[in-house]
């Protein structure tokens, strides 16, 4: 059974049974279409959401073989979507793959035209970051490069993009003879290594969110990185501010959402290793009055089974627990903005809402836990359970959230009071 706390069911869509996993969404002609990347197999799922309680399937569009197509961005009726190899475990990889990103025309909802692709001639980007205009903001791989740096990619011709700016954490140029510093080498193979171990950790994961002329990263065991964007071609580093040790699996720092008009950054790592078997983690805000010197001021609250539940503690559940993906609105009209709600998707915990109007205390102002899976889209979680992936909300509050082996769940925040 589901568990909720004023998140209200609205509606539900089961992908014609395939995959849900990162989302994206656009506005057109007063009807909302959602964009539904896949975990376990190449391509892309489309919804329209206008009536949320009833979506419609629209379509299915197959993705190249051997390639993950799992991170997707929608804005200015331009669609990028990443491509990179899928790792043994995750699907079904191949020696031949795609690696990049590919630029789609969007103009028409429900019949995606391909523009262009761009390739960096290593293993593709990850979670990338577009906003609209000429500059995709991409996490990349490079030749000479281990893991991924920050890359932007001027698609002004979508029809040959070309890499217009690159910055790197130092030590990862490492066919150019760079070496990272004592601690840093350090943090790549601490903490429990195991199945679940995302190595490189020092390496862009996190999509760059883009505000006012900065970039807003989570670089693994790095930290959270800020750097100045002013001239898309010449990144410059201003600070960063580490989470491990002690916190955070080997992703220390997944996800950065600035919120600028306050001065504050909320940043969380992601949980990979089932069952809790790594360095706790955590989402916290932080405060960036002086950008020069964040400072974190706040922790959020560890979800706790409510009554009733099947399981003693999330962590007993199996599966992964512990937060993954926040809504991330990226200047786009159809999207809710953050305010003082922070949607965050938490894995077994399923979805989670916080209330940050005290930034000092954050607390647990909603959640839901939805029923586990009764059959498998892909072989992980090792226990079939609820593993929610990513969440994004629309103007009109609803919030779609997407796991591993179901479909889209829609749901609706309820503020108290």
């Amino acid at each position: 059974m589901a568990y909720a706390h004023n998140v209200d069911f609205v509606g539900y869509d089961d992908l014609d049974g395939h995959s849900g996993f990162k989302l994206a969404m656009q506005e057109v002609d007063g009807r909302f279409y959602l964009y539904v990347a896949p975990l376990w197999e190449p391509g892309l799922n489309i919804i329209d959401v206008t009536d949320p309680e009833k979506p419609r399937y629209v379509r299915w569009l197959d993705g190249p073989p051997g390639t993950w197509t799992l991170q997707v961005q929608v804005a200015d009726g331009r669609m990028i979507m990443n491509a990179e190899p899928i790792p043994s475990g995750w699907g079904t990889p191949s020696p031949d793959f795609e690696d990049g990103i590919t630029v789609w025309d969007v103009a028409d909802p429900e019949m995606p035209k391909m523009l262009g692709k761009w390739s960096p001639g290593a293993s593709g980007t990850h979670r990338n970051y577009y906003d609209g205009g000429r500059y995709v903001h991409t996490a990349t791989t490079l030749p000479g490069h281990s893991g991924h740096l920050y890359g932007v990619v001027d698609i002004a011709d979508p029809a040959a993009p070309v890499l217009a700016g690159k910055w790197w954490w130092p030590g990862q140029a490492t066919e150019q003879g760079e070496a990272y510093s004592p601690a840093d080498a350090a943090k790549i193979t601490s903490g429990w290594p195991s199945a679940g171990m995302h190595t490189p950790s020092l390496s862009l994961h996190g999509g760059p969110y883009i505000e006012d002329g900065r970039a807003y990263c989570a670089w693994m065991r790095a930290g959270f990185v800020l750097l100045d964007v002013t001239s898309p071609a010449r990144p410059e580093f201003i600070s960063a501010l580490p989470a491990y040790p002690p916190l955070g699996s080997s992703i220390a720092v997944h996800t950065a959402i600035p919120l600028t008009d306050r001065k504050l950054v909320v940043i969380n790592s992601e949980a990979l290793n089932e069952r809790c078997q790594e360095p706790v983690n955590f989402a916290g805000i932080v405060d960036i009055s002086n950008e020069r010197d964040p400072v974190l001021i706040s922790l959020f609250p560890s979800p706790t089974p409510p009554a009733g539940y099947d399981a003693p503690s999330f962590r007993a559940k199996g599966g992964r627990f512990g937060p993954h993906n926040q809504h991330q609105p990226q200047h786009q009209a159809c999207l809710a903005p953050v305010g003082n709600y922070i949607h965050l998707t938490y894995f077994n915990a399923g979805l989670q809402v916080f209330d940050i109007s005290d930034p000092y205390a954050p607390r647990i102002a909603g959640y839901y836990i939805p029923d586990d899976p009764v059959s498998r889209r892909g072989p992980l979680p090792t226990d079939l359970v609820t593993q929610s992936e990513d969440v994004l909300v629309d103007r009109r509050g609803y919030a779609y959230v997407s796991d591993k082996n179901a479909g889209i769940t829609i749901l609706k925040f309820r503020p108290e009071g």
